[in-house]
């Protein structure tokens, strides 16, 4: 059958495909992309404040993966939302969902594993509403140029789910000799060629690569920077999973999928190290600078997020609340922090920690 993008693709074939997929290129770019991940992994774990991870790193996946899908927020609002539990605007509210749905996802994976139950509470929790399996036709992927119908998915609820179980037996396949990063690849397709939901998809989709390298053993946590090399080649996101569909052509989609899994993880590991660097040079210029109110606490709460309160320092046994206002303004003064009014809360900015996390420069070349 030819396929047609404005017919309900019906006949989406099972996994795994009937065709080759670690072909003497992707397997060279298997090992690259698996190297870059292990150094991550590994950069992470040396990481004596753990709340970087926590706070920081998926906040930034949380705005690319929703800019993907032309859902416009800051990096700054997104913190300052974090840390108030304010949201400014409906993007930025849709981005915090986002991390929430990963958060959740990844707690999850304690007790189950990935599966259709997975993916419906992912997508509930980025659409803040309940999301099931879709039940009704209607659903297509257009240009938003052109308007043109590029692509239909399956209709039929009984249809969606079956072919959703054999997604999940294909990444949970402990007889398959694939890669994990193929697999990945591979069913990352899939699931956006189901397209299970009326909306939310490709956010979904992308949470569930993050939690399929964890439950893959590639990554303790879901840290990797991913959906801002996707940004990076967008069009390319969308070429190359229409050419899988359109044309078999699996080898262009699995290498786009590997090579921006690398480009992610050199650059999230870049931006560790950046960090590291910076607390380091920061508790030296403390320890000399203001050594009545340094301590190993504050450090920490300086380098948990960009933005801090009085109550963190309270919280973290920094100290009271009247000398933790002390401490903080005595920041200012040395010019480390800046104070600036959201709302009812005061909040202090760590500013070179700010313009570090701001920065979105590509990895230097050596």
């Amino acid at each position: 059958m030819t396929w047609n993008p404005a017919q309900a693709y019906n006949d989406l074939p099972p996994l795994p495909p009937a065709k080759e997929l670690e072909t003497v290129r992707v397997l060279k770019q298997c090992i690259k992309s698996r190297t870059a991940l292990a150094n991550l992994n590994q950069a992470a774990g040396f990481l004596p404040n753990r709340s970087l991870l926590i706070n920081i790193l998926p906040l930034l996946e949380a705005k690319a993966s929703s800019e993907i899908e032309n859902i416009v927020t800051t990096t700054d609002s997104l913190f300052k939302s974090s840390l108030t539990g304010t949201t400014f605007d409906p993007a930025t509210k849709e981005a915090m969902n986002y991390r929430h749905a990963l958060y959740a996802g990844y707690r999850s994976l304690e007790t189950t594993p990935l599966c259709t139950n997975t993916a419906e509470q992912i997508c509930s929790e980025i659409k803040h509403c309940e999301m099931k399996i879709r039940q009704v036709p209607g659903t297509t992927l257009r240009n938003d140029l052109t308007g043109e119908t590029i692509y239909t998915p399956p209709v039929g609820e009984d249809l969606l789910r079956e072919k959703l179980a054999n997604w999940e037996r294909f990444i949970h396949d402990t007889d398959s000799d694939l890669d994990p990063l193929v697999v990945m690849a591979v069913s990352h397709y899939q699931f956006e060629a189901i397209h299970p939901f009326t909306d939310g998809n490709g956010r979904t989709g992308r949470i569930i690569n993050l939690l399929y390298l964890i439950s893959a053993g590639l990554l303790d946590t879901p840290i990797l920077y991913h959906s801002r090399s996707i940004i990076k080649r967008k069009a390319e996101y969308y070429k190359n999973l229409n050419r899988v569909t359109s044309a078999g052509d699996w080898q262009s989609w699995i290498l786009y999928i590997l090579e921006t899994v690398e480009d992610a993880a050199l650059w999230t590991n870049h931006k560790i190290s950046e960090i590291r660097n910076l607390k380091r040079s920061t508790k030296a210029w403390l320890k000399e600078n203001a050594s009545k109110i340094y301590s190993a606490e504050l450090l920490d709460v300086l380098f948990s997020q960009p933005y801090c309160r009085i109550q963190d320092l309270v919280d973290a046994g920094v100290a009271k609340r009247q000398a933790a206002s002390t401490y903080l303004h005595s920041l200012i003064e040395l010019g480390i922090l800046e104070e600036e009014k959201v709302g009812r809360e005061k909040l202090f900015i760590h500013k070179n920690f700010l313009a570090l996390l701001l920065n979105e420069s590509d990895v230097p070349t050596q």
